[in-house]
């Protein structure tokens, strides 16, 4: 037989047999679309829960943040009952001397004073001091 035959029968076969066999790219696509999709809802549920704990943190009006506690304070406290309530001079101290607010803390001031609360109210609810606030609401918009 010729050389040109035999490639023409082998080139033939090939086409034919490829009709017949499995596209594994179809498979591969369509779990990649499913890969996608599944992420896309997780990161939108991730979102939901992330805003709801957002709000619920803006809307608790006892939201204390904990004061950093040091070294030889650690000691001191363990000694002491965990129950125990520090006070909330004590706390508005801490939060004074350090120098950033947390973002959630800006919107909680930035909420309750647009719903028509007074400096000194938002300092009762929140942990912050009245020169801290109206820092806030002088640098972020605030009406007052």
């Amino acid at each position: 037989m010729d050389f040109p035959i035999i490639l023409m029968i082998i080139g033939i076969l090939c086409m034919v047999l490829s009709f017949f066999m499995k596209d594994s790219s179809k498979k591969l696509e369509k779990d990649v679309e499913d890969l996608s999709i599944s992420i896309y809802q997780e990161t939108n549920s991730i979102k939901r829960r992330l805003k709801i704990v957002e709000e619920e943190l803006l809307l608790e009006p006892n939201f204390h943040v904990k004061p950093p506690v040091n070294n030889k304070q650690s000691a001191v406290e363990n000694s002491k009952s965990s129950e125990q309530v520090l006070p909330s001079t004590y706390m508005k101290s801490q939060v004074k001397k350090s120098k950033p607010v947390h973002e959630i803390l800006v919107r909680q001031v930035i909420e309750l004073d647009k719903q028509g609360h007074s400096i000194s109210e938002i300092s009762k609810l929140s942990t912050l001091t009245v020169e801290q606030i109206s820092d806030i609401l002088r640098n972020h918009g605030g009406t007052k």
